[in-house]
């Protein structure tokens, strides 16, 4: 249990931004007139944006001539020197660059240090993080992907910008993993497969980030519902509804307006504004204020499968993972602060119980981020800090007894509240963040919810906000991608396909037991087209349906059906009610 990033993530962190460096180096050696803007490091690499004027710019057949002057730039450089320069130097070495005199405003305004970083004769505004020189960088470890277009600090009014993407890792051999990770990830890419399997859909008329779910599609959503809720039944949840607008007063009282207020959609009614809602919390807190309550009716456990509305812009919608409708699995409790232990001791129950049913719940393939403020920057945790330490506290003690495989993540909690991130490896070593505990002493004060002490006070409750799959359309994607559509039978959304021999023959009895499965629960439809049986059968396979279920003559006399297994192969002859069992 590591309690902060590890050494080996930052380093690799540095080669990353000084690959950046070399990227604008070896362009502006290769086209002089274009101005740099800002070169970050990712999680897998670095890009650097660029403004290449009235030229069209490059194109992804430009890249290997680029990597190739990044090797020969590195090679001259012996260090990054940093030097801390007054605005006027800094202006004047970058007189006609526009982005950098905008940046070097901005730093000046924050009453921030400028600082040049300077490697061979390239030279650079930067707060630094680099290698000690680029012999710590493995020039065979880095890689230019992708060129895209990308607007100047994210804003779609101003500049289009081009793009340039690169992966960095120590190693060859990590780059190696990675592009074959690449290759796998494409192969099960969610938007490949949610067409080939038929389960969502994208209109214009709609718009970006709306997607449209098939019968398919909204089988496997409800599957998803449902077995939460199953799962969770034994613990008390009650089912609430809540409105898909609000007044923006919820969310100022809340604090939600002040931080993500830019993020929401507005909706003029005649007679006032309304905001669609982009989370749910602050409207459940107004089902608890609705009743007076005692220490006697708490925990209160209220939860919903709702969907949200938030402002993304175009150039982030990615498929399901990023949209602008996103169905939240949601749940909240209030609860005594000696109640807090054991609910979310519950909500790890169900977090275990759910993926253990997906084979994700296992040794190795998951870990915990326990999310906490960032000491440097109070200013953006809203509520008591002596709080925050109690929470803080709290989870730690409940990761450290239920001995999760935990890390600390400064500066990853909530602005109302620290939490337990649940993360999960896909089946190509993928990392996910998908369920969460949040636990927050904030935002029931801010709403002013009480409850009866047994001493007859007024006290204020604490509220657990809990995800289990989270966004059903983000979870969707990374589900589809982690089985490649060849989904475990309760999850599918066609369990089994009953396939007559003879489609003429034999679709009177293949149409019995459809309805008989039916009528147990079973998601199953037929195959009864003029195609051979074989094209039949390799269609389903195709479809990655778990069950198929042939019959004819024999079985028809039997009762039966001859059942092959998408994962198991031909399991023989076998009777409907062995088979829904074997599917429930």
């Amino acid at each position: 249990m590591a309690d902060n990033h590890d050494e080996r993530q930052e380093d690799l962190q540095h080669i990353r931004h000084s690959l950046a460096h070399a990227l604008a180096a070896a362009v502006l050696e290769l086209y002089p007139h274009a101005k740099p803007t800002i070169g970050p490091a990712t999680d897998t690499g670095f890009y650097y944006d660029f403004d290449f004027g009235e030229s069209n710019g490059v194109s992804e057949d430009d890249l290997p001539a680029i990597e190739k002057k990044m090797r020969e730039v590195l090679k001259s450089w012996d260090s990054f020197d940093g030097a801390e320069v007054s605005v006027e130097e800094a202006k004047e070495r970058f007189q006609n660059n526009p982005y950098k005199l905008e940046l070097i405003d901005e730093i000046s305004a924050a009453n921030e240090k400028i600082t040049f970083y300077t490697s061979g004769t390239f030279t650079d505004l930067c707060r630094g993080g680099h290698v000690e020189s680029a012999g710590d960088i493995d020039p065979r470890a880095f890689k230019l992907t992708s060129v895209a277009g990308a607007y100047w600090r994210g804003d779609e009014d101003k500049q289009m910008l081009t793009r340039i993407y690169g992966l960095a890792f120590r190693t060859k051999q990590e780059l190696s993993e990675h592009l074959t990770q690449l290759q796998e990830a494409a192969k099960r890419d969610h938007r490949k497969l949610g067409r080939e399997l038929d389960l969502f859909t994208f209109s214009d008329l709609v718009g970006p980030g709306l997607p449209l779910f098939t019968p398919k599609g909204a089988a496997m959503r409800n599957a998803i519902i449902d077995k939460i809720y199953a799962i969770q039944k034994p613990f008390g949840y009650q089912e609430v509804w809540i409105p898909h607008i609000t007044k923006p007063d919820l969310y100022k009282t809340s604090g939600h307006w002040e931080k993500f207020g830019d993020e929401l959609f507005k909706v003029h009614g005649k007679e006032s504004e309304f905001v669609m809602k982009p989370m749910n919390c602050p409207h459940h807190t107004q089902i608890y204020a609705s009743s007076a309550r005692s220490y006697r009716d708490l925990p209160v456990r209220f939860v919903e499968a709702t969907t949200n509305y938030r402002d993304e812009q175009t150039g982030e919608l990615l498929g399901l993972s990023r949209v602008r409708s996103l169905t939240q699995d949601d749940g909240h409790i209030f609860c005594t602060p000696e109640q807090i232990e054991g609910e979310i001791e519950n909500i790890m129950e169900v977090v275990k119980e759910f993926y253990t049913s997906l084979g994700m719940y296992t040794q190795g393939n998951y870990r915990v981020f326990l999310s906490v403020r960032d000491p440097n920057t109070p200013e953006k945790y809203l509520g008591d800090p002596a709080h925050w330490d109690e929470a803080e506290q709290t989870l730690k003690g409940i990761a450290e007894k239920r001995r999760l495989p935990y890390v600390v993540e400064e500066g990853e909690a909530a602005f109302y509240g620290p939490k337990l991130d649940f993360m999960f490896k896909d089946a190509i070593g993928r990392e996910w963040q998908l369920a969460t505990i949040q636990l927050d002493f904030v935002m029931p004060g801010r709403f002013e919810l009480e409850y009866t002490a047994e001493d007859g006070s007024r006290k204020t409750p604490v509220m657990i906000h809990r995800a289990i799959a989270g966004s059903l359309e983000r979870f969707l994607s990374v589900i589809i991608e982690h089985f490649a559509g060849a989904f475990p039978a309760w999850l599918a959304p066609i369990q089994a396909r009953v396939i007559p021999v003879n489609s003429e023959a034999h679709s009177e009895y293949a149409e019995q037991v459809r309805s008989q499965l039916e009528s147990s629960a079973v998601r199953v439809d037929t195959d009864t087209s003029n195609e051979s049986l074989g094209k039949r059968i390799r269609l389903a396979k195709t479809e990655k349906i778990p069950y198929l279920l042939v019959v004819g003559d024999k079985e028809k006399e039997s009762q039966t059906a001859n059942v092959e297994s998408r994962d198991e192969g031909d399991l023989g002859a076998m009777s409907l009610q062995v088979l829904v069992e074997r599917i429930n």
